[in-house]
C-alpha cells in the first residue's frame, strides 16, 4: 500500500510544514515544499529554500542525513502549484486562519489529481469547517494528519477524517505515515482541539494557575507536577519553557474561539500580565531569551541556572525544592494526600485533569486507548490519563470528586471500583464506554515484547538480562539493567543463549524496550573494582565480554540486532558482532570509549576494521582502514540517526532501517527467519596492518591536533593506546594479525587505559555529571 505515494507536496515552509517535509525525506520519499513569494529580492523559491537551508543547521537536526536533504524540492505556489498534479499526497501546513487555508483549497481542487489525498496539519480548526464550500470529491479526498512538533521526533500524528472521506484515501496516508514516517496513529473526532491538544492545553493552565495561586515557585511545581506524577523530567513550567510560552496564549485564544459553551477549559482562562510580559520582552522560552527558567553567564564566563519568581517577574538563582515528604515521588495516591503543599498541589492539578480527561470520553476518541496513547505520545507522559486515574483507584477518584460536590464523569460511575485496564488471558484489555472489556487491539504486523511477557515466563532469566521465546522459533535476549548498561550478568546470560537457541530455536535477536538500547558497559561498577584495584575482576569482564560476542559471531544460526535509542561504547560492539542490523531510524550508536578515557574492550576494532576492509569501494592497503577506525574511535563519534550510522558503516549494505518503533521487533524477528535457510557462521578475519610505520604517521597528526587545542596532551596518551590495536602492534606490514591476536592487543590496551588516574578521573566526572572531562 505505501508504494501509492511515491511523492508528496507539502504547501508552508514554516517550521511544522518543513519538518513534515523533512521526515518524509528522511523516508527515502521525494517531497515537494512550496510557500509563498517574498515581498523582498529576485529569488521566488527563497522562502521554501530558507527553511531547508535552517533544517541543515539546526540541533536536534529535522534530517537524518544530509543525503536526505537532497531528496527535498523548493518552489512557491505562485509559480509551481500546478505540480501537486505530480504527488500522491499534499500535505497543507500553512498559517493557522481558516480563509487562508479555504483559498489555499480552491485552487488545490483545480490543480490536484483526482483521488489524491489532502490533509491538513491543523492542530484546532474542525475538519468540518475546513471543507465548507469544496465539491464532494474534494471532501473525499480530505483528511486532517495532525503531527506534533518537531515532526521527526514526536510519535504521534492524530488523524481525523469525515463521513465523507474516502476510506481508501485515508487508509493510504494511515499506512505511509505508520510504516514510512514511523508514527503511532491516533484516530481522533472532529472535534476542537482533538485530543492531545484539548487536554494538554487544559493542562497547562490548571497547573499554572494553580502553582501562582498557591504560592508555588517554578522549581516547586514542576517538582511536584513533573516526575512523580510521570511527567517529563522538565515539569511544568520546564515543559512550557521547550514548546513556547508564545504558543500558549496562541493555543487558547484558538479553543476559546471553537470549544462549546460550558467547557472546563475557559474555567481556567484569566489575564496573565507576566506571561504578557515575558513575550513580548522576548522571554519566550528555549527558543527565546529564556523563559520560567533561563542561564545567566557569570563574569568567568561560567553560567548559572536562574528561575522566574512568579510573584514578581524577577529572576533569582535555582532553587532546590525541598524532598517531598514519604511514599509522594513514586506513589500517586501518596502524593495527592501528602500534607501540606506537595499534596494540595498535586491534587488541584490532578483532580481537575483527570476529571476533564475522563469527561471526554466518547467525544474525542471512540476509547480510552487514543486518550492515553495521545498524551503519551504527544505531551512525554509516561502513564496517560485512564492509567493515571488507575493508579489513584476509579472509585476514590470519584469518591474525592463527589466530596467536593464536583460532577463525576459517567465513565468512572460506569467503571465504579474497577480498573480501566485488566490483564485477561495474556491479553490486555481496556474499560470501553459500554462497560464492558476490550482487547487492546495492536495494528497489523506490530509484535511487542510487553505483550508477550503477559502471556509468558521467560526461558531464562537474572538480575541484568532475560531469553523470551517469540514465536518461530525465534528468542528475544532482553536487557534490563538501568539504562540497559552491560555487567556480568549480561555476559553470563549471553553464554547461556548459545547452547539454548542451538538445543531447539531457529535464531536470536537482540532485542527490548527501553528507552535506550544500551549505554554500554556498567562504568559504575567498573569503578568500584577499580577503587578496591580487583584487576582481575575488571580483565574477568573484558575477557568475559570478548568471549561472549565472540560466540555470538560465529554461533550456528543466525543473530539479529535491533537497537532503538542509543548504542553506545559496548552497545555498539554487541551490534557489529551480529549477523545483521535491524535497526530504529532512531538509534545514536558509536564507540564512545575514548571519551573517558578507554578503548573499546569487546572487539570493536577488529570488527571495524574488518567492515572497512570489506566494504566495496573502499581504499585499499594496510593504512586506509587503520586511519579510518581511527578517526572513527578516537574521536568517540556517534551517528545521530541509523543512517547516519549507514555512513559511517556501522550498519552494513543488507542491514535495515524501520522507521516506526513499533515495527522493529518483528522487522527484526523476519530478518532473523531469513537468515535461517542455509546459514553458515561468518569465516574468522585476517588482517594486514600498517605497524610501526602506521603509528608514527598517526601519532604526528595528534600532536598537531594538540598543539591546535583540538585534543588535551591525554587525548594523546588515549590515541597511541588506540593506534597501537588498530596497527597491530609488533606486527609489520608484511604479517598477518589474526582476530584473536587483535582481541589480545585490545585487551592489553583496555587494562593500561582503565589503570591509568586520568582515566579514572574521567570516568568519576562521566557518572557524576554526565559530561566528559577535558584533562
Amino acid at each position: 500500500m505505501t508504494d501509492a505515494i511515491k511523492k508528496v507536496c507539502v504547501i508552508g515552509a514554516g517550521v511544522m510544514g518543513a519538518g513534515i517535509a523533512a521526515q518524509v525525506a528522511n523516508a527515502g520519499v521525494p517531497v515537494l515544499l512550496l510557500d509563498i513569494v517574498p515581498k523582498d529580492g529576485a529569488d521566488r523559491d527563497a522562502v521554501a529554500k530558507g527553511a531547508v537551508a535552517r533544517m541543515l543547521k539546526t540541533d536536534p537536526a529535522p534530517f537524518m542525513s544530509k543525503a536526505a536533504a537532497k531528496l527535498v524540492e523548493t518552489g512557491n505556489i505562485e509559480d509551481h502549484l500546478g505540480r501537486v498534479a505530480e504527488c500522491d499526497w499534499i500535505v497543507e501546513a500553512v498559517v493557522e486562519r481558516l480563509d487562508i487555508k479555504q483559498a489555499l483549497y480552491a485552487r488545490l481542487e483545480e490543480a490536484k489529481r483526482l483521488g489524491t489525498a489532502v490533509s491538513s496539519n491543523t492542530s484546532t480548526i474542525p475538519l468540518a469547517n475546513l471543507t465548507e464550500g469544496r465539491s464532494d470529491q474534494f471532501r473525499r479526498d480530505f483528511l486532517i494528519t495532525h503531527f506534533f512538533n518537531p515532526p521527526r521526533y514526536m510519535r504521534l500524528i492524530e488523524i481525523v477524517t469525515s463521513p465523507a472521506t474516502d476510506a481508501g484515501v485515508a487508509a493510504r496516508v494511515s499506512d505511509f505515515v505508520d510504516r514510512m514516517m514511523g508514527k503511532r496513529i491516533v484516530r481522533a473526532k472532529d472535534t476542537p482541539g482533538f485530543i492531545a491538544n484539548r487536554i494538554g492545553t487544559y493542562w497547562l493552565s490548571v497547573a499554572i494557575n494553580a502553582a501562582m495561586d498557591q504560592g508555588l515557585t517554578v522549581e516547586e511545581a514542576d517538582q511536584i507536577g513533573g516526575r512523580p506524577m510521570g511527567v517529563p523530567k522538565t515539569g511544568i513550567f520546564g515543559l512550557v519553557d521547550l514548546v513556547g510560552i508564545d504558543l500558549m496564549p496562541l493555543l487558547s485564544k484558538s479553543l476559546s474561539a471553537t470549544l462549546p459553551q460550558g467547557d472546563a477549559y475557559f474555567d481556567t482562562v484569566r489575564p496573565m500580565p507576566l506571561i504578557e510580559r515575558m513575550i513580548a520582552d522576548g522571554f519566550t522560552g528555549r527558543k527565546g531569551k529564556g523563559g520560567f527558567y533561563r542561564l545567566d553567564k557569570r563574569p568567568d564566563g561560567s553560567r548559572q541556572k536562574l528561575a522566574i519568581d512568579l510573584a514578581t517577574g524577577e529572576y533569582r538563582p535555582e532553587k532546590k525544592p525541598e524532598r517531598l515528604p514519604g511514599k509522594a515521588e513514586k506513589d500517586l495516591a501518596a502524593l495527592v494526600a501528602a500534607p501540606g503543599k506537595a499534596g494540595a498541589y498535586a491534587w488541584a492539578v490532578l483532580g481537575p485533569v483527570l476529571a476533564y480527561a475522563a469527561g471526554l470520553a466518547g467525544k474525542v476518541a471512540d476509547d480510552i486507548v487514543a486518550i492515553d496513547d495521545a498524551m503519551k505520545l504527544g505531551y512525554n507522559w509516561k502513564f496517560g490519563p485512564f492509567e493515571l486515574i488507575d493508579r489513584l483507584g476509579p472509585g476514590k477518584l470519584a469518591e474525592r470528586l463527589r466530596a467536593e460536590g464536583r460532577a463525576v464523569p459517567a465513565i468512572l460511575e460506569t467503571a465504579g471500583d474497577r480498573p480501566f485496564y485488566r490483564v485477561e488471558g495474556g491479553k490486555r484489555q481496556y474499560l470501553t464506554l459500554g462497560g464492558d472489556y476490550a482487547d487492546v487491539v495492536r495494528g497489523e504486523g506490530v509484535l511487542l515484547l510487553e505483550d508477550i511477557k503477559l502471556r509468558a515466563e521467560p526461558l531464562a532469566r537474572n538480575g541484568s538480562a532475560a531469553l523470551w521465546d517469540i514465536g518461530d522459533g525465534v528468542v528475544c535476549l532482553e536487557f534490563t539493567a538501568k539504562m540497559n548498561a552491560f555487567d556480568e550478568q549480561v555476559i553470563q546470560l549471553i553464554q547461556k543463549a548459545i547452547p539454548l537457541v542451538k538445543g531447539g530455536y531457529k535464531a536470536l535477536v537482540i532485542y527490548n524496550e527501553g528507552s535506550n538500547f544500551s549505554a554500554g558497559a556498567n562504568l559504575g561498577l567498573a569503578m568500584f573494582a577499580v577503587n578496591i584495584a580487583a584487576w582481575s575482576e575488571v580483565d574477568k569482564l573484558i575477557t568475559g565480554g570478548q568471549a561472549a560476542f565472540k560466540a555470538l559471531k560465529y554461533a550456528p544460526f543466525p543473530v539479529v540486532a535491533a537497537p532503538a535509542g542509543l548504542a553506545l561504547g559496548g552497545g555498539c560492539e554487541i551490534l557489529l558482532h551480529a549477523d545483521a542490523i535491524q535497526a530504529h531510524a532512531e538509534t545514536y550508536t558509536g564507540l564512545v570509549e575514548a571519551g573517558v578515557g578507554l578503548v573499546p574492550g569487546w572487539g570493536g576494532h577488529g570488527e571495524m576494521l574488518d567492515r572497512f576492509q570489506k566494504t566495496p569501494g573502499f581504499p585499499k592497503g594496510p593504512m586506509p582502514a587503520t586511519a579510518k577506525a581511527f578517526e572513527m574511535i578516537s574521536t568517540a563519534k556517534v551517528a545521530k540517526s541509523a543512517a547516519e550510522a549507514r555512513e559511517m558503516m556501522i550498519l552494513r549494505r543488507g542491514d535495515g532501517i524501520t522507521m516506526n518503533r513499533d515495527r522493529l521487533l518483528a522487522d527484526a524477528k523476519n530478518k532473523a527467519l531469513a537468515l535461517v535457510e542455509g546459514y553458515v557462521p561468518p569465516e574468522k578475519p585476517t588482517f594486514r596492518l600498517a605497524g610501526e610505520s602506521g603509528r608514527v604517521g598517526i601519532a604526528g597528526v595528534v600532536r598537531d591536533f594538540v598543539k591546535k587545542g583540538v585534543a588535551t596532551p591525554y587525548d594523546q596518551v588515549v590515541a597511541g593506546r588506540l593506534a597501537q590495536v588498530l596497527t597491530g602492534g609488533e606486527a609489520d606490514l608484511v604479517d598477518t594479525v589474526t582476530e584473536d591476536q587483535l582481541l589480545k592487543l585490545e585487551r592489553q590496551q583496555f587494562m593500561a587505559s582503565v589503570k591509568d588516574a586520568r582515566t579514572q578521573a574521567r570516568i568519576e566526572h562521566m557518572l557524576e555529571t554526565g559530561k566528559p572531562l577535558r584533562n
